[in-house]
């Protein structure tokens, strides 16, 4: 396994928790960005729909602080990342805490895939990891 996949998905979330969302040097053109669960499953494809994404998120958060439980290499192209998000409701002011998974797929230096799962156990589910894995 390659420890360049594990530091490279570090980087990404080291960026994200000083704010600096508006770098995506490190996506492939065509990534693909899936919410596997939750209220609103769905699918965007390219940087285009990875910003649509970023900018639907924090058009409704405010304060969004993520913290990373765990880095888990689970092959030569997966890394599982185990986050809990912390924010507030812009409108409602309303804290908004949560814990998820999300599977970074990375070939040649570069993200061509993210799959968002708000539901851990269903994470694991499809990966065939245990609960333990938690």
């Amino acid at each position: 396994m390659s420890s360049a996949n594990l530091d490279l998905v570090r980087s990404i979330y080291a960026a994200v928790g000083r704010g600096a969302y508006s770098s995506a040097d490190w996506a492939d053109p065509e990534i693909e960005f899936v919410v596997a669960d939750g209220p609103e499953p769905s699918r965007f494809t390219g940087v285009v729909g990875l910003a649509e994404v970023m900018r639907n998120i924090l058009s409704v958060s405010e304060g969004l602080h993520t913290e990373v439980e765990e880095y888990r290499e689970l092959d030569a192209e997966r890394v599982l990342v185990l986050p809990r998000w912390n924010s507030r409701g812009k409108i409602s002011g309303v804290p908004v805490v949560g814990t998820g998974a999300e599977v970074f797929v990375i070939r040649d230096g570069k993200v061509t895939g993210i799959t968002l799962y708000n539901d851990r156990a269903r994470a694991f589910a499809d990966l065939g990891l245990g609960p333990e894995a938690g």
